[in-house]
């Protein structure tokens, strides 16, 4: 167990190498000029290639690499050219806030997916499964902001049940910050529905074809007993990775919904980034969501490992 968590801890480091190479890179490559953009257009030249000295930006790309990896492993992000600011003092209250909201919609998919995948599952080619399983395809095509305008409009306008911003006033109470993020998290949740329900439908289908859980049937073990002692713990191991991935999903995706709804978050702070050629901003931002991302998955892959023996003993052989 030890030695696969250490494979898949160097395995994700050499992964955030790469992602970091890339990242920077490729943000070297494009066409703009940071002293320029900060000084504006009507600066000296002199002053612009001052300014491009002392921010580092015309030394060897592979020295700014190292400059810039040591500078983030040392907690220093650089700074905003946008907002003239640390990029940490902005990035990662951001990121908390996407949180936040990544949280409040896992809370309410997850057991509502989980639900409906297990019951297509028990139901298989009949009426509630066929239900479900379209009504998850369906919710999963629409884009987040057809159906945030959609809620927007009904809910915010229409019934003046939710505000229409999410973001909350400060001072406000935790169940009222809530109160804020529910219209918000519900395009999400109607995202990652399908992804999910499908996920559990296809473990719960597995799981009751399997020999162990015949041997259960033949015992006389009540169904009740049977769902829940053998096919809902094997069922729901795929989900798992499944539920893991798509956090990266969460907190990198959220540009629609932060920007429709008005919420600070991550994804709003990466697009407005990106739209202002902020680029320390946008190098930063998203690396962090490549390190939450490798870091779900890796949760993920632990979690699976300790759950389902047979990888363990794959492990050790």
């Amino acid at each position: 167990m030890a030695q696969y968590i250490l494979k898949r801890l160097g395995l994700a480091l050499l992964t955030l190498v790469l992602l970091s190479l890339i990242i920077f890179f490729a943000g070297s490559v494009l066409p703009a000029n940071p002293g320029r953009l900060i000084l504006g257009p009507f600066a000296s030249e002199q002053a612009v290639v001052a300014l491009n000295h002392h921010l580092g930006v015309d030394r060897p790309l592979i020295t700014q690499y190292w400059s810039w990896v040591t500078g983030v492993v040392h907690g220093n992000l650089g700074t905003s050219s946008q907002y003239n600011l640390p990029v940490s003092s902005l990035l990662y209250p951001a990121l908390g806030r996407s949180l936040k909201l990544a949280l409040v919609a896992f809370v309410i998919v997850v057991p509502i997916s989980i639900l409906g995948g297990v019951l297509a599952a028990l139901y298989r080619g009949r009426f509630v499964d066929r239900s479900i399983s379209i009504t998850g395809l369906s919710l999963t095509s629409v884009p987040e902001f057809v159906s945030g305008v959609v809620l927007i409009v009904i809910f915010a306008i229409g019934l003046k049940w939710f505000p229409v911003s999410a973001t909350p006033p400060p001072g406000t109470s935790p169940l009222g910050q809530l109160h804020y993020l529910i219209l918000p998290a519900i395009p999400l949740v109607f995202v990652l529905f399908g992804y999910i329900a499908r996920m559990a439908r296809a473990g719960t289908l597995e799981a009751l074809d399997s020999d162990y859980v015949r041997t259960a049937v033949l015992k006389g073990l009540p169904n009740r007993v049977v769902i829940w002692r053998h096919v809902l713990r094997n069922s729901l191991l795929p989900t798992i990775t499944v539920i893991a991935t798509q956090t990266g999903y969460l907190i990198g995706g959220l540009v629609v919904v932060e920007t429709l709804f008005n919420y600070p978050g991550l994804g709003r702070l990466i697009y407005t980034a990106a739209t202002n050629k902020d680029f320390k901003m946008l190098e930063a931002g998203v690396l962090v969501i490549g390190i939450v991302y490798l870091g779900a998955t890796l949760i993920a892959d632990i979690l699976y490992t300790v759950l389902n023996p047979r990888i363990r003993y794959e492990q050790a052989e």
